[in-house]
């Protein structure tokens, strides 16, 4: 199906830390916009899906601009829900989250996860899950089955404008992806740990990235003229403050990446305006 200018494609990268964003090379992702440092809503998955599918998506608050700050204009906004904010949303939604709000436009509402916050035999998923009309759980280190699943239900969609969300495993510990050179069952990042793994950490996690980037280009190239949102949950802690992983507030699992494309166009261009 032909993906239309009114879509929407929304990507969390779970557990990817900012400075990996900038250091691992991935230009597919990295020509959605400009790259933003950006303020995650929680430092673990469910607190921070849960926020950001009421439209408190990770924000800049040092920038006074639509959508990079969320206090300021909101991608997307629930109709009574919250301050309205200082400019028009991107899109004003109404219903029980942001999925529901897209249903109720009638959007082809479209989902696939690898986090167990997102697993169906959890009773707590269908907070994050129970919108969606097409959603698959695949657990880690599934995203080349996540985006054969999308190709499916993007082949079989009927001529509707689409909102479709992907969170990707890869990224979280044990950070691992398909023919990495190094065992999936080695965690370098454990909570507690006494020995130092970080530079373990750094460089799996930005292989982790660049390996994502090559598998979702022909996505990102399908929504290019449509909105897209793409952006880390949390970040991890590597021995900083001798913390490990997240699940914890702290600088490094509250910083995350942040790049919006809003209606084919990088939000950079939108700065100091209202859309």
């Amino acid at each position: 199906m032909t993906i239309t200018s009114n879509s929407v494609l929304f990507i969390t990268l779970d557990s990817c830390r900012f400075d990996t964003f900038v250091a691992a090379r991935a230009p597919a992702m990295k020509a959605v916009s400009n790259l933003f440092c950006a303020q995650a809503p929680s430092h673990f998955t469910y607190g921070s899906h849960a926020a950001m599918f009421i439209g408190f998506t990770p924000g800049t608050p040092s920038i006074a601009a639509p959508f990079i700050n969320p206090k300021f204009a909101r991608l997307f906004r629930l109709s009574r829900a919250g301050s309205a904010g200082h400019a028009p949303p991107g899109f004003e939604l109404s219903g029980a989250d942001i999925v529901d709000g897209f249903r109720n436009l009638g959007y082809r509402t479209i989902g696939t996860a690898a986090m167990g916050w997102f697993d169906p035999e959890t009773p707590v998923s269908k907070k994050l899950t129970g919108s969606f009309e097409d959603f698959t759980f695949v657990g880690h280190r599934g995203l080349r089955r996540q985006l054969a699943w999308v190709d499916e239900k993007l082949a079989t969609a009927d001529p509707r404008d689409v909102f479709l969300f992907l969170n990707i495993g890869e990224t979280h510990v044990p950070y691992h992806f398909e023919g990495a050179p190094w065992d999936a069952s080695d965690n370098p990042c454990v909570p507690f740990q006494t020995i130092d793994r970080s530079a373990d950490c750094r460089e799996r996690q930005r292989l982790c990235c660049e390996y994502v980037d090559r598998l979702l280009a022909p996505l990102l190239d399908r929504f290019a003229g449509a909105t897209i949102l793409l952006c880390a949950d949390h970040g991890d802690c590597w021995g900083e403050d001798g913390l490990w992983e997240h699940g914890i507030s702290h600088p490094m699992t509250l910083t995350v990446p942040l790049l919006i494309r809003y209606r084919g166009k990088p939000v950079e261009a939108l700065v100091g305006t209202s859309p």
